[in-house]
């Protein structure tokens, strides 16, 4: 396996809705961001990997024919689907084209334009197998499972075990929420932005689904990110600092509330996170995440994610989010800096949101991150993704330099 660096990050600015631009113009602004960073043209790309949330604007083949509008013409695509992890694996498939020697530059793209279709429509029409499976099992289950409340109810039932294990309350949601919001101020892409929101403000939000307050949810974002990978060798004569891919992981479970019998499990418990952050760690040479991860970017769309998804990356010890988060340490200057960008709770563009992990964390080892980029040296980032009904988890190690031995 070659080592592989990432040379080029791009984004655009993230809204409810663009309206001024159709699926090809949105992506192309975050390709050509990215090709400005990284200094190079579409004519050296070698291969193009597209991910997307399938079914949610209602058209087919994006990644065919918005391709020509990207100035990137009879090159292989591999389009890339896996819910809300679809923006990390398509980052992982680049990777993997250019460490198996498939290619030697590769552009990785993902987005999603919400305001184009309906994203509980689009959810509905990638559940509505899973239910009919389960009606399999028991009428009563199955019905219960596509009435459940989508994400938001899934997730009330994931932050009430959370609460129970850990500790944390209502508060610690919203001073998550504060934290983020206020990060994604110095971030230009970011989506929400409120420089004075205060806990309080978010403890008044209306009740979705104990203890999940309309304050504690994600936006619903249009946008796109663009990566470049290459060689170690050619990034290191392209780009001052690569951010070099060390190891990656993806891991899937049952999906968690699934009451079709023996495949129930807690919400909250994440094995798969936690056996896809082992393997990431382990490909990396990283011996103690806690020690050596100097800053991490985590999926967190609900207020209570950002601590218990920390936990299953081994950052912290279990039940100790809430109080790393009291203490400031995942603070832009804190000792573990945690989503800087302001993370998903600021900005969702469900295709894009995973690989922006990858994208925000290679910035700040690169020192591109602008205003919110961290005081402090980083030298090691872990991101994460989670998707489907918390069941599918990828993670990612990246390093300022490329891997030893």
């Amino acid at each position: 396996m070659r080592d592989v660096a990432i040379i080029g990050v791009g984004q655009n600015k993230h809204v409810a809705k663009r309206r001024d631009v159709n699926i090809p113009e949105l992506i192309s602004e975050a390709v050509d961001n990215c090709f400005a960073m990284s200094g190079t043209k579409p004519e050296q790309v070698d291969a193009v990997v597209f991910g997307n949330m399938h079914t949610f604007e209602g058209v087919n083949q994006p990644e065919l024919w918005a391709g020509p509008m990207l100035g990137i013409v009879d090159r292989p695509v591999l389009r890339i689907a896996t819910g809300g992890t679809t923006g990390a694996t398509t980052a992982a498939a680049a990777y993997y084209h250019v460490a198996s020697g498939m290619a030697d530059t590769v552009l990785a793209v993902a987005f999603e334009k919400q305001s184009d279709g309906h994203a509980q429509m689009g959810l509905v029409a990638i559940a509505l197998p899973e239910g009919l499976f389960m009606l399999g099992f028991s009428p009563s289950t199955g019905v219960e499972a596509m009435a459940s409340g989508g994400s938001a109810g899934g997730a009330a039932y994931q932050a009430q075990s959370y609460m129970h294990a850990s500790g944390a309350t209502e508060e610690h949601f919203a001073m998550h929420v504060v934290k983020n919001r206020r990060n994604a101020c110095k971030n230009p892409y970011a989506h929400l932005q409120f420089p004075n929101i205060t806990v309080e403000d978010v403890l008044k939000t209306p009740m979705i689904s104990y203890p999940i307050r309309y304050g504690f949810t994600c936006p619903s974002s249009d946008g796109a990110c663009a990566m470049l990978y290459t060689t170690a060798e050619k990034a290191k004569k392209i780009c001052d600092q690569p951010a070099f891919v060390l190891g990656t992981a993806s891991c899937s479970t049952d999906p968690c509330l699934n009451p079709a019998g023996p495949t129930l499990s807690d919400p909250a418990e994440q094995i798969a996170c936690k056996l896809a952050a082992k393997w990431a760690y382990e490909r990396a040479g990283i011996k103690d995440p806690k020690k050596e991860i100097d800053l991490a970017e985590i999926y967190d769309p609900f207020a209570h994610q950002e601590m218990m998804w920390s936990e299953r990356l081994s950052l912290f010890d279990e039940g100790k989010g809430p109080e790393m988060l009291q203490k400031g340490v995942t603070q832009m200057d804190g000792d573990l800096p945690i989503n800087a960008s302001g993370g998903v709770i600021s900005t969702n563009a469900i295709g894009a949101t995973a690989m922006i992990r990858v994208g925000e964390a290679a910035l700040q080892i690169m020192g591109r991150a602008g205003e919110h980029q961290v005081p402090k040296k980083v030298n090691k980032t872990v991101s994460h993704g989670w998707g489907g009904l918390f069941q599918f988890v990828t993670v990612t190690v990246l390093s300022r330099e490329p891997r030893k031995g």
